[in-house]
């Protein structure tokens, strides 16, 4: 159930990186950091969904801390856009309130199965 929620809310963030990718772009010219972005900000849904099929739990922990490493470049990204004027206060932050939900819930995911693994053995 969790692996769903979080997988539909990285979608749903990769989309907003791609919309906000376009504007960047379209309307502010901005190309070299709006790249960065679009590549960590929808590599964090690419690592959740290859996770849905890991060979082990071993692989499943590497890609949720692969997404989890995307989301915090991500976070860097979208500041230093903002820091740089490319975005607004209210787009950053409605942006960062996103991204802390996954990284939040990515941090949870991988500590129940990091728990989960030590009980088993």
């Amino acid at each position: 159930m969790k692996e769903i929620v979080i997988a539909n809310l990285s979608m749903d963030f990769a989309l907003r990186i791609v919309n906000l990718y376009k504007y960047l772009c379209d309307d502010k010219q901005e190309y070299v950091m709006s790249k960065q972005l679009l590549r960590s900000g929808t590599s964090i849904g690419a690592n959740i969904a290859e996770s849905e099929h890991a060979q082990s739990k071993a692989d499943f922990l590497s890609k949720l801390y692969i997404s989890l490493k995307e989301g915090n470049e991500t976070k860097y990204w979208l500041t230093l856009l903002y820091k740089a004027s490319y975005l607004t206060e209210n787009e950053h932050e409605s942006m960062m309130k996103d991204l802390r939900i996954i990284i939040g819930t990515l941090v949870n995911t991988i500590k129940k199965t990091k728990d989960n693994v030590m009980e088993e053995n």
